[in-house]
């Protein structure tokens, strides 16, 4: 193949579940591919999850190795690496740059609270990206646009905060944090131990993104605020693009964006969304009825909307200030099957959200326009129907679905000088995929079902935190 815009870029996506690594030219085009599945996470108590050993920068060297061992072009041709993690997670590391303790998953219940040091040997707190760019550079760089939570960062100037309350609240010194970037820029370069570990030609820059959504919405050409994101994978919430931070609200909080100095506004969300989905498929897996996703779509595109009165209450892993919240399927009368409850559980996605991106409009006084969907469930015909129809908006989908992937490469195209303007990138590398219109009936239809949710979800709630 011909390479466009001068080169290629590698894009890394390592997210909740899986390392995701595109190899891509200036038009946008993919020329190799891969995806290499994170290992389970480890719980070494309640509330605690962890990823086990090196997980993440392992995968990441086995799926950029992957990607490399398929790539036709010249990698001498290849300009630069864009990073792009999973959000919400905290690295502590050795003076040496080596994971002092585990890396924390975004559930971990240590995340939301301030840091307390559990290791002698702990030097520096930092992100998954800033744990994963030291190993590719060797410098202490991270990503500014993946600082939420617990940390003392200024929103507004993307930069730490100059209010030394601020790290008396998150327990963090300034010199246990790494030095922070804005999207576009450099991290540093490839190290010869690390091009000799992972196979990308050493000394080329590693461009820093965002946090993985942002990245996603990127990737995905949201552009309109009329328009909404919704990603479905293990957190599923919606997104509109904003250009400055919001005020505390309870429906609605804000996150940085992909380009530097803009910012997403972002609904509340599914906490263990498209989980639950690959829940229920390993579990007809394990009792010996094994199907596909695509057979399930299938069964499930045959049973009628409503899911025959299933009601699915997706708290399979509840908010931290909700604990007592728990998932549960009710509504069976007996003539149900795996196919009725696989359709529940989507319909409960789009059902959830849609009325979390209701309130969050509600506050910020703006009409929904369209939906862009991505993720793994975004090549469901069928999930992409009932977003349409409960949503009640057209729906589309980015050609590439991987669209933090796409994300990350726009960063890095930028950051090369692939591309001299963010929106010049954007036009060129994001294509629209699927495209699917509203259907008047099953909009209907799916009022009533939605009200049903409405009246069901919050007794099934009241019923757990009464028992708690």
């Amino acid at each position: 193949m011909t390479a466009r815009a001068g080169g290629y870029v590698v894009a890394i996506d390592n997210g909740s579940q899986s390392t995701k690594v595109l190899i891509v030219d200036g038009g946008g085009v993919v020329h190799a591919s891969a995806r290499v599945p994170l290992r389970p996470y480890a719980s070494p108590s309640p509330g605690r999850w962890e990823h086990p050993d090196d997980d993440l920068w392992d995968s990441v060297v086995s799926a950029v190795r992957d990607a490399l061992d398929t790539f036709d072009g010249d990698p001498t041709e290849i300009r630069g690496v864009g990073l792009c993690t999973i959000r919400f997670c905290r690295a502590v590391l050795r003076q040496d740059g080596s994971l002092a303790q585990p890396i924390m998953s975004w559930m971990d219940e240590r995340l939301p609270r301030a840091y307390e040091r559990e290791c002698d040997d702990a030097v520096y707190v930092t992100t998954s990206s800033g744990y994963l760019g030291h190993r590719l550079t060797g410098e202490r760089r991270d990503a500014a646009g993946n600082y939420q939570g617990m940390w003392p960062i200024d929103t507004a100037r993307w930069t730490w905060s100059a209010d030394a309350a601020e790290y008396a609240r998150t327990g963090m010194d300034p010199q246990m944090l790494f030095e922070l970037v804005a999207p576009g820029e450099p991290l540093g370069r490839v190290t010869a131990a690390a091009a000799h570990r992972t196979g990308l030609p050493a000394g080329i820059p590693v461009i820093a993104t965002s946090n993985d959504k942002a990245v996603e919405a990127l990737g995905a050409g949201l552009r309109e605020e009329g328009d909404a994101l919704l990603s479905l994978g293990t957190y599923v919430a919606t997104m509109t693009v904003g250009d400055r931070p919001l005020g505390p609200d309870a429906d609605v909080w804000t996150n940085f964006g992909a380009e530097p100095g803009t910012y997403l506004y972002e609904s509340n969300g599914v906490r263990r969304g498209m989980w639950t989905v690959s829940w229920f498929r390993e579990l007809l897996s394990s009792s010996g009825h094994g199907m596909t996703e695509e057979e399930l779509n299938l069964g499930a595109a045959e049973v009628p909307i409503g899911a025959g009165g299933i009601v699915a209450a997706l708290d399979w892993l509840a908010p931290p200030d909700e604990p007592w919240r728990r998932g549960a399927l009710v509504g069976f009368d007996g003539t149900q099957g795996a196919f009725h409850i696989y359709r529940a559980i989507l319909e409960a996605l789009a059902i959830e959200t849609a009325s979390s991106d209701d309130r969050a409009r509600r506050v910020l006084g703006r009409r929904r326009g369209g939906l862009v969907v991505t993720g793994g469930g975004s090549s469901s015909s069928l999930m992409l129907q009932i977003l349409a129809s409960v949503y009640r908006v057209p729906v589309r989908t980015p050609l590439v679905r991987d669209a933090a992937g796409m994300g990350a490469a726009i960063c890095a195209a930028v950051g090369v000088g692939m591309h001299a303007t963010w929106d010049g990138a954007v036009d060129a590398m994001v294509h629209v995929g699927d495209r699917i219109d509203v259907d008047p009936d099953m909009v209907r239809a799916y009022e009533d079902v939605s009200q049903t949710y409405a009246t069901v979800i919050p007794r099934i709630r009241r019923l757990f935190s009464e028992t708690d």
